[in-house]
């Protein structure tokens, strides 16, 4: 007869957690997808100052009414002290008009406080770039967990409206639609038509994983147990596709960011006096060459936030969807 010395772990003994420094294969067992992301996100230094910038975005984004009121200026109010107006507008002083008065500088001509203009910008921006893809995300992944879980005619009809939508030249819609509409909301518009062509993508994703989900045998044994599609579509099949989900959700970001941004820059997107980055960088091109400051801020906004979304988004995929990443 064998005996186990108090506190040492017996044959079938659990094995205690890894500590954070433990290699990357030392997983805890059972550990969640934002466990184990939270687990990972810590190892990696460049990603965790990605999310800082990201929640530093966020931040500024949600309270850009109180951050312009803090530099003093509202984002249409002119101040025309801070140009020469016998300089065609040109802002006074060196970088664009920066001075304690105006910590990003002016705009030409106008005046307009650049820093109230971009932390404005930033909430137009990312509202837009948040509420389609929360629009993108939730269409998707019902219609892939409907196609992949049902099969069948359902599958049929879904994957050839997918393809119908992906095939659509959406960019081109996108132009002509929003130039054609006038007296209407433009955010909401914008939101509605980036969110409406975004959805396939996310949708083929889920429709694959449920594909390879529904006959899992926690599934089969809630179905044999009588147990609803509904219930087994949320309590059994939308958990194991949320790591995916997670993941692309967060690459989406990004891109819906820079067509908010190109569509403003194109003319066809938020409407002055509404500040927007995109607006900010085709109205700064006539004055590149003699204010390279009023060109360079907001372009610099804009590279960072799809910089640190685009880096977050991608350590979240190997993270969470490994596989994924390397299709």
């Amino acid at each position: 007869m064998t005996t186990t010395a108090p506190g040492a772990a017996g044959p079938g003994a659990a094995r205690p957690a890894a500590p954070d420094g433990a290699p990357a294969g030392s997983v805890p067992p059972g550990s969640s997808p934002w466990q184990l992301a939270r687990r990972e996100l810590r190892r990696r230094p460049a990603v965790r100052v990605s999310l800082c910038v990201v929640l530093l975005f966020v931040l500024m984004a949600a309270t850009a009414p109180w951050l312009g009121a803090l530099g003093g200026w509202s984002p249409e109010e002119f101040d025309k002290s801070a140009i020469d107006p016998y300089l065609g507008g040109q802002p006074l002083g060196s970088l664009g008009g920066i001075s304690p008065e105006h910590w990003l500088g002016v705009e030409p001509v106008t005046g307009r406080d650049l820093f109230a203009r971009v932390v404005h910008g930033a909430q137009v921006s990312l509202l837009i770039a948040f509420a389609a893809t929360a629009i993108v995300v939730v269409t998707g992944t019902a219609a892939g967990i409907a196609a992949g879980y049902f099969g069948g005619r359902t599958d049929a009809v879904l994957s050839r409206l997918m393809d119908l939508t992906m095939s659509f030249p959406s960019l081109i819609f996108m132009i002509a639609m929003l130039s054609v509409a006038k007296d209407v909301n433009r955010i909401v518009l914008m939101t509605a038509v980036i969110g409406v062509f975004g959805w396939p993508g996310v949708a083929r994703v889920v429709r694959g994983q449920t594909f390879s989900l529904k006959h899992r045998e926690y599934v089969d044994a809630a179905r044999v147990g009588g147990a609803s599609a509904w219930r087994i579509l949320t309590r059994e099949v939308l958990p194991g596709v949320s790591g995916p989900v997670i993941a692309y959700t967060t690459l989406l970001i990004p891109g819906m960011i820079s067509t908010e941004a190109a569509l403003s820059y194109l003319g066809v997107g938020v409407r002055p006096p509404t500040p927007s980055w995109g607006q900010m960088i085709a109205e700064s091109v006539a004055y590149y060459e003699t204010d390279p400051m009023y060109f360079v801020i907001p372009s610099l906004f804009l590279f960072l936030a799809v910089l640190a979304f685009t880096l977050l988004g991608d350590a979240l995929r190997d993270i969470l969807d490994p596989r994924g990443g390397q299709t």
